[in-house]
């Protein structure tokens, strides 16, 4: 089956999260690899919500390696599509100029796909390592199955040697991305009748001047070499009850991307000395991010096998991305291998409408991905 078909089956399954429901999908991808010789573990989070760990170990008479296994990984979770803003359905795939369009075609079940299709294309009778593929469920909302892998006290996520996140990235390799802190800041007031509003205290106008102050924030931190400089925005407001009384109480949030150099805990305590004391400040997510050397020789590898299939002369270079993943999580719980986000998708179209993956792009993949099984699994 040709990575595109399998691409094509996988968007067929409504896995919008929220509900998520990724059980159907999941369950499908458990088959194809357990068919192929995979062991297959299931781990629910909730209801109709497994994420899926395979392994293909070597067979009992191989000479083996010592060195720790791979690990590919990729969720199966997309965001919520409006049908009738599609031109074509979102979960009915469409091959138009080259291109599949269906939601999650580039965000990101083409990756999965593309794992797939790899994994099954392996020699398993030369394996000499050991590879692993985690399949989750509930990335889009703050990676909640590999947050659940992680924390499971079985610890099925071994050490490995290397991870490879599919995201979309148009087949290139990045070496990182920056952490999330989402904070909800609550401002209160005194109410008055509007016609009076020095009778009251308004919340809404102390929370616009606590704005101001963000806007001209200052994370007095360098500019990470791989993903830049922290970034600070304003995502919601809200406040009061009616036009006509001064609000007593208001509230906005905010969505900060940081660096790997950057402590949340000391951005929390300077944010909270930075504004009045009388604002409230909850902390909705809180996630690190990551980087990778550049160095590492799986790494210069992998940017060697990539390089061709570029389309400019651009020489790959080391670079991160701002968009979080699971790839956070899953490096910590493997003994922080060099981790490198990797997949066929296109990053301007995740979570667009009339999303599409190319399908050059989709079997490129499908073809880096053995070629790096290939590398680690089948050599000694």
């Amino acid at each position: 089956m040709k990575t595109s078909e399998l691409t094509r089956k996988l968007i067929e399954f409504d896995t919008t999260n929220p509900p998520g429901n990724e059980e159907k999908c999941i369950r499908h991808i458990g088959s194809l690899l357990k068919n192929a010789g995979f062991h297959t573990d299931y781990y629910y989070f909730a209801p109709k919500r497994p994420s899926l760990i395979a392994r293909l170990l070597p067979p009992a008479t191989a000479t083996l390696s010592q060195q720790l296994p791979i690990c590919f990984s990729g969720h199966v979770d997309v965001v919520p599509a409006t049908a009738s803003d599609w031109k074509h359905p979102p979960f009915k795939p469409v091959i138009s100029d080259g291109k599949l369009y269906g939601r999650g075609a580039s965000d990101m079940k083409g990756g999965v796909a593309a794992i797939i299709n790899a994994a099954l294309s392996l020699n398993q009778h030369r394996l000499k390592r050991s590879l692993i593929l985690v399949i989750t469920a509930g990335e889009e909302n703050s990676c909640q199955g590999a947050t659940h892998l992680a924390a499971l006290p079985e610890k099925p996520l071994p050490e490995v040697g290397a991870l490879l996140i599919a995201e979309p990235t148009s087949n290139y390799p990045y070496l990182g991305h920056k952490g999330l802190l989402w904070l909800k800041f609550a401002v209160r007031g005194k109410t008055a009748h509007s016609s009076m509003p020095a009778e009251g205290e308004n919340a809404i106008l102390k929370a616009a001047r606590l704005l101001l102050q963000l806007e001209k924030y200052d994370f007095n931190s360098s500019p990470h070499p791989l993903l830049g400089a922290a970034t600070l925005n304003p995502g919601t407001i809200k406040g009061g009850i009616n036009i006509n009384s001064v609000p007593d109480y208001a509230e906005f949030t905010i969505d900060i991307r940081t660096t790997p150099n950057l402590s949340h805990q000391q951005l929390l305590n300077d944010l909270k000395n930075h504004l009045n004391k009388d604002v409230e400040i909850e902390i909705i997510q809180n996630e690190t991010g990551f980087s990778s050397d550049p160095s590492h020789p799986w790494i210069q590898q992998v940017f060697s096998l990539c390089q061709k299939y570029q389309r400019s002369t651009k020489q790959i270079k080391a670079e991160g991305i701002s968009y979080y993943t699971d790839g956070a999580v899953m490096k910590r719980a493997c003994g922080e291998p060099p981790t490198i986000i990797l997949g066929p998708g296109e990053p301007h179209m995740a979570h667009k409408v009339d999303e599409f993956c190319r399908l050059d792009r989709l079997e490129q993949a499908t073809e880096i991905f053995l070629k790096i099984m290939n590398n680690w699994c089948l050599q000694f």
